[in-house]
């Protein structure tokens, strides 16, 4: 978790969870991990423990994590949360897609179509 991407415009702690979200859909982090700590991972990002916890607490409330008290921060073993995630994730994508098609005048199809165009 030490190659975090900062956008100084944003809030870090959104941009923590956006990047610990992706990690989780796409396997990296696998159900089961054990997190740092939030102290730990605090110091190796060089941000204020705040700013994890606040992070950590909201992929808690995405499911995404579990906290068990004296054993630490696991990625959740409920493939049900993960699945959500991830089509949350993809339906983000599309949104942002359709957003491109429609600010060059053409629909998402037309925009596929045309990205996968053979020159």
């Amino acid at each position: 978790m030490d190659d975090f991407r900062v956008d100084p415009s944003r809030p870090l702690y959104e941009q923590f969870v956006e990047q610990i979200r992706a990690m989780i859909a796409k396997g990296e982090l696998e159900p089961g991990t054990r997190l740092p700590s939030v102290r730990e991972t605090a110091a190796s990002l060089r941000v204020n423990p705040t700013t994890v916890m606040k992070t950590y607490q909201e992929l808690e409330r995405l499911s995404l994590i579990v906290t068990y008290r004296g054993q630490g921060t696991f990625v959740t073993e409920e493939e049900g949360a993960i699945r959500r995630s991830r089509k949350l994730l993809a339906e983000a994508a599309v949104r942002q897609m359709e957003e491109t098609a429609k600010s060059i005048g053409l629909t998402l199809e037309q925009l596929w179509a045309l990205a996968l165009e053979k020159e």
